[in-house]
C-alpha cells in the first residue's frame, strides 16, 4: 500500500480485467469519486502448455483507462483491489501512472508545469508498443525471450476504415495494435532492447515504443 500524495495532481488508473467486467470496474471506481473512464477491448496472453495445446492461450480482456486526482485515484485502486481481489490469480491487474496535465473533464484545470513529472523508486514500468495489425506476435515473442511473463494486446480499430482512434494524444490508425507489457524495472531495458531489435523499430513505419513509470500495482505475480 502506498500513501497518496498531498498535492493536487492527476493519475492514470488502468485496470485490465476479464471481458464483461469493465462496467463493474467503472461502477466501483465511481463509488470512490472517479467520474468516468474509457473501456478498450483486447486480449491477454496466458503462459500455459495446456491452454496453448487447446488453442486458448489468448483470453479476451477489457482495459479500462480512468483519470482522477491523485487522492481519488489512490482511493479507487485500493477499493478495486479490495472488492475484486486482485491478489488472487486471474482476477485482474490494476496500476497507477502519473499524468502531467489533464483536459476535457468538468472541474479539471490545465497547469503550466515546468519539466516532466517523474516516478521515484518505481518497481514496474509500462511498455507500450504500437505496431501494424498482425505484428503483435513479434512483439510478444521478443518480450518473452527477454523475460516478460505476459502482455495485453489492445485492438486500436475504429468503427469505419476512414476513422482514427486517439490514445495519449497519438493518432492510431484502424489497422494498428497496441501491446501493453508490465515489466519489472530490472528487466525493462532488456525487454525494450529485444523488441527494438526484433521490430527494427528505428526504421520508418516499423512502430512506436514508449515506456511509463508505474507508481502502484496490484495483480502482478
Amino acid at each position: 500500500m502506498t500513501m497518496p500524495p498531498d498535492r493536487d495532481e492527476y493519475e492514470l488508473l488502468c485496470a485490465i480485467v476479464s471481458h464483461g467486467s469493465g462496467s463493474k470496474v467503472l461502477k466501483i471506481a465511481r463509488q470512490y469519486g472517479v467520474s468516468g473512464g474509457t473501456i478498450c477491448l483486447g486480449r491477454g496472453t496466458v503462459k500455459s502448455r495446456v491452454l496453448e495445446f487447446l488453442g486458448l492461450s489468448d483470453v479476451e480482456k477489457e482495459i479500462i483507462f480512468m483519470i482522477a486526482e491523485s487522492a481519488t485515484a489512490h482511493g479507487a485502486i485500493e477499493g478495486l483491489h479490495k472488492e475484486l481481489a486482485f491478489d488472487k490469480p486471474h482476477h485482474g491487474i490494476a496500476f497507477l501512472m502519473p499524468v502531467i496535465n489533464f483536459l476535457g473533464a468538468r472541474g479539471c484545470e490545465y497547469r503550466d508545469i515546468q519539466g516532466s513529472r517523474g516516478v521515484e523508486d518505481t518497481m514496474y514500468n509500462a511498455i507500450f508498443v504500437v505496431v501494424d495489425r498482425g505484428r503483435a506476435e513479434v512483439v510478444l515473442d521478443a518480450a518473452t525471450k527477454a523475460g516478460s511473463r505476459g502482455a495485453t494486446i489492445i485492438n486500436a480499430r475504429g468503427s469505419g476504415i476512414h476513422e482514427t482512434n486517439v490514445l495519449f494524444a497519438m493518432a492510431i490508425e484502424p489497422e494498428k495494435e497496441i501491446v501493453l507489457i508490465l515489466s519489472e524495472d530490472s528487466l525493462t531495458e532488456s525487454i525494450v532492447s529485444t523488441i527494438r531489435e526484433a521490430l527494427q523499430i528505428d526504421e520508418p513505419g516499423r512502430g512506436i515504443l514508449f515506456t511509463l513509470g508505474v507508481k502502484q500495482a496490484y495483480g502482478l505475480y
